[in-house]
């Protein structure tokens, strides 16, 4: 076998034992993990424990050991559960908690862009934080859109050998160039299938024919200065999870500002306590509870402290406000429905930083 066809026999394995995540059956079985992680608690890896948490699983739709094995891997390789029985991410419970199908892809979507790694298993964890969907998910933000060869050529990728987190344009086309001289396409073809399910299962992408992009987003100005100043897609989850409240909240087609109660043709994802006041590693940064879905005008005057919010969701406006801007305001309120106990503590931070009260 020669150099090169070594170099691209490696790729990144992904098998799925579970093609809809977010159905009864996938998200039965990753309950069933979490319920025997979190009796087992703290205790060293086993190799008896391990095939316990196999038997449970296998005894759910009468599966073999092997398939029960390739279920818990998955999940492993997705970043819900941690190897070595060590545990499973906070999402993990967020995502099993979903009050609805969209939901839960907004939440798998998170998980997958923030932990998958598929060189992970249950019994062999690396070292590298390879992270494979988040690659290519700024790797679509780089180039554009990915046609399935070059999503192929993609997945030859080895992720450690980039530090930026991508590759450009120029950088694919060189790895397309390699894939293709080396039959690459032909050979590990079929190989693509599982990936192209999960990621027609994550938020905001959209895999036609052979081509993958992002859906469309109506506020291009917002996309583009969030673009500059935080993480795109994290925010557009975001977005989408703010989206899908107030949907279901209107019991509306679209979803509408959770202020005025109208369905503007842009509505942005607005953060309570600001993204610049979040650490870097805060989980508040894309908490849907730090987030209220605003129409232009009234997100403007949030983000700039002109108004604020009561533990009732009555507006407060600032006293430097004009006497017509408060009247209208007067007429309008967050309903109660979005107060939830999350939300009304960083009200409290908002009312307290970042509300123009008259005093600073």
């Amino acid at each position: 076998m020669s150099k090169n066809k070594k170099i691209y026999d490696r790729y990144w394995k992904y098998t799925a034992a579970y093609t809809d995540l977010t159905g009864e059956t996938a998200t039965e079985a990753l309950s069933t993990c979490v319920n025997y992680l979190n009796e087992r608690g703290d205790k060293p890896y086993s190799q008896k424990d391990y095939a316990e948490m196999q038997r449970r699983v296998s005894e759910l739709d009468d599966i073999d050991s092997v398939s029960a094995r390739k279920a818990i891997n998955q999940f492993v390789k997705l970043g819900f559960l941690k190897p070595l029985l060590a545990g499973y991410n906070n999402e993990t419970i967020e995502f099993l908690n979903a009050r609805d199908k969209d939901k839960r892809k907004s939440v798998l979507s998170k998980i997958v862009y923030k932990y998958a790694n598929f060189d992970n298993s249950m019994t062999k964890p690396v070292a590298s934080d390879s992270r494979q969907i988040n690659f290519l998910i700024k790797t679509l933000e780089e180039v554009g859109k990915l046609t399935q060869k070059e999503l192929i050529a993609l997945m030859t990728v080895n992720t450690d050998d980039f530090p930026k987190g991508y590759l450009t344009a120029k950088e694919l086309q060189d790895y397309y160039d390699k894939a293709e001289k080396n039959n690459f396409f032909k050979r590990k073809y079929n190989q693509v299938r599982h990936l192209r399910t999960l990621l027609n299962s994550l938020d905001n992408l959209t895999v036609r024919g052979t081509t993958i992009y992002f859906s469309g987003d109506d506020d291009n100005t917002e996309a583009e200065k969030v673009r500059k100043t935080r993480d795109p897609y994290l925010q557009s989850i975001f977005k989408s999870e703010l989206c899908q409240e107030s949907i279901s909240h209107y019991n509306s087609v679209k979803a509408k500002c959770m202020v005025e109660k109208l369905s503007h043709p842009v509505l942005i994802a607005s953060h309570i306590k600001p993204y610049s006041h979040c650490d870097e590693n805060d989980d508040s940064q894309f908490d849907v509870n730090n987030g209220l879905l605003l129409s232009k005008n009234i997100d403007s005057l949030f983000d700039l402290g002109y108004i604020t919010f009561e533990d009732d969701g009555s507006i407060k406006p600032s006293p430097t406000l004009d006497d017509d801007m408060k009247n209208y305001l007067s007429g309008h309120r967050l309903d109660n429905a979005f107060l939830n106990d999350k939300r009304l503590n960083y009200l409290e931070y908002h009312r307290e930083k970042i509300f123009r009260s008259g005093n600073k």
